[in-house]
């Protein structure tokens, strides 16, 4: 069974965004052996210098690196990834997984994204949209996205 894993910065605060997560993973594990892991992010202060920020990225990205097995195939959620449609992910996901990897991360950055090291780390780059969310809700949309893929793939009534 395919190995799907989101591998984010912070936990979700609010109890919506935990109960719509709760349901993407039930419906997930009908497909795929799913998981979140979550790593600490970096306390900033309010107004933070360019510096503080790019130490918060660094040292986020860190911790996000050492969560990725060996192996893993791994698509770094960024701006300035390709925009991929519905059918175009399930697409990609059915091709690393039959080709590269049964084992993909998807990686979401904190609030001022992903370090450096962690984008030349991944086999893809993915942007969401050229529109800016925060990046709890991306982890939502990720989450249907991927639910909506497995659809896809399956032959599944959801994707219309």
């Amino acid at each position: 069974m395919i190995k799907i894993t989101v591998l984010c910065v912070g936990k979700l605060k609010e109890e919506y965004w935990r109960q719509a997560i709760s349901e993407y993973s039930k419906r997930m594990s009908r497909f795929a052996d799913f998981s979140i892991i979550e790593v600490d992010e970096e306390r900033l202060p309010d107004n933070p210098s360019d510096s503080q920020i790019n130490n918060t990225i660094t040292k986020e990205g860190q911790r996000l690196i050492a969560r990725i097995p060996s192996g893993a195939f791994t698509a770094a959620m960024c701006i300035e990834g390709k925009l991929f449609s519905s059918e175009e992910l399930a697409k990609e996901i059915s091709n690393t997984a039959a080709y590269i990897s049964g084992n993909i991360f998807f990686v979401i950055g904190g609030s001022y994204g992903l370090s450096d090291e962690v984008k030349k780390l991944a086999g893809v780059k993915i942007s969401m949209s050229k529109m800016t969310f925060p990046h709890q809700l991306a982890r939502v949309m990720l989450c249907e996205q991927l639910y909506r893929a497995f659809q896809i793939n399956n032959g599944g009534k959801y994707h219309k």
